[in-house]
């Protein structure tokens, strides 16, 4: 182990545990006796920040230790293409149209399930959409779902409770809600082409565990919610009765607005191409300014990226210490430690390690696989769309911000009933 390789996992650990105490960062900016140093503890309170902020610090240390040449090697042998993906999917998929679309769409559906139309249409929002992140990507998945629900429910004083249990099933049921083909997965997606599974082989082995896990989830959460959902439909209803025709939206903008969608999930990992697509979307929204609404989610985008990104600088360091865990143990305990890890490594960084061993058997592959796609709601950095969802609903949150141990807790019921399903069915 060299000294870089020494002082990156520090980065990577100080970040992890900055990453669980963004609350206290947060909580201390609010104080009065702090107000001088208010804005450096707002900023230390970001969770977008946090990976940002320690691949910056070790970046500065690389420079140090190895020099100038080094530094820009390493920098540039890292590949940004899933921080820029994210970040245009989410503007696109968070436009107006798009959503307009995705919530009339999920409203008709609601129509048809033999429930109340409030907890149908919640509970689609955590089944249908995020197995509907299998043909548009999960971080459009997490996007659509986090705005759909800020928008229905958790403006309209959901508590606090249901808030956590609310993002504990989101995150967990986007992470395998993904699985059901072999290109929207960030852990799936990078093993596919290099352990030749196709959409015959996700449907074989984690379509049907998907669907089930992620039904279940969703609908153990109603049954718990079923009262509040009611409740807070009433005054959804009320804000429902005052849409205009202006808030409509014209049948060419949606069709077109979907086709940018779409053409950015064909080239996904064709960074030239699909950030080609963004700036004609980009020029499109400008002539189009009253169907798009105020803004376009940019903030909350160039935030998620930068975190991601953030986890490429500092994720590319750990090798040395994750390889030796994942080749010296048998597939039936992979799968537990692939669950554990995720929590702490992003789970698609987790799965190409995996890749790079030779000789795996089949069963190993399935458990490494299952157990990155099971764990990944259990923290912001288990699974790449997470953040979206984090930077869309956080204020919501008290203080503006989500506790990541409450998270923990809101995510393992619906991990566990993932782990009955990839492990024991």
């Amino acid at each position: 182990m060299s000294g870089i390789h020494f002082f990156a996992a520090t980065c990577f650990g100080l970040a992890i545990l900055h990453s669980f105490s963004t609350k206290f960062f947060e909580t201390v900016s609010k104080k009065e006796r702090f107000s001088v140093y208010s804005g450096l503890f707002h900023l230390l309170g970001e969770i977008e920040i946090v990976f940002g902020l320690w691949a910056m610090i070790f970046i500065l240390g690389h420079f140090m230790l190895a020099g100038k040449q080094p530094t820009i090697a390493y920098l540039e042998s890292r590949v940004f293409t899933e921080p820029m993906f994210v970040f245009v999917i989410m503007i696109i998929a968070g436009s107006r149209p798009i959503l307009y679309f995705t919530n009339k769409l999920v409203n008709v559906l609601a129509e048809f399930m033999p429930i109340s139309k409030a907890v149908g249409f919640y509970f689609l929002s955590l089944a249908f959409l995020p197995l509907m992140g299998s043909f548009i990507t999960e971080p459009a998945a997490m996007t659509l779902a986090a705005l759909i629900l800020s928008e229905r429910y958790f403006a309209f004083g959901l508590s606090e409770k249901l808030k956590y249990l609310t993002l504990g099933v989101l995150f967990v049921n986007v992470s395998i809600g993904g699985a059901m083909t072999a290109y929207a997965a960030p852990p799936v997606l990078m093993v596919a082409t290099k352990w030749n599974w196709d959409f015959a082989y996700m449907l074989q082995h984690f379509s049907w565990r998907a669907i089930l896990a992620v039904s279940i989830n969703a609908t153990l959460l109603c049954l718990v919610c079923k009262k509040e959902l009611i409740a807070l439909a009433v005054k959804d209803q009320n804000r429902q009765m005052h849409v205009t025709e202006q808030d409509k939206i014209h049948p060419s903008i949606i069709g077109i607005s979907l086709l940018f969608l779409i053409g950015v999930v064909v080239f996904s990992h064709h960074t030239t191409l699909f950030m080609g697509l963004f700036l004609f979307f980009l020029g499109f929204t400008e002539a189009f300014r009253t169907d798009f609404g105020k803004r376009l989610i940019l903030r909350e985008g160039l935030l998620v990226a930068f975190f991601l990104a953030g986890l490429v600088v500092l994720g590319g360091q750990q090798a040395w210490w994750i390889e030796p865990i994942l080749t010296n143990l048998s597939s039936e305990k992979i799968f537990y430690v692939a669950v554990a890890l995720t929590a702490f490594i992003d789970n698609a960084a987790l799965t190409y390690l995996a890749s790079l061993v030779p000789n795996l058997s089949e069963s190993f592959k399935y458990a490494v696989v299952a157990g990155a796609l099971t764990g990944g709601g259990l923290t912001i950095i288990a699974n790449a769309p997470n953040p979206a969802g984090f930077a869309i609903l956080k204020k919501y949150f008290s203080y503006g911000t989500i506790n990541p141990i409450h998270l923990v807790g809101a995510a393992l019921v619906p991990t566990l009933i993932a782990v009955i399903c990839f492990k024991f069915l």
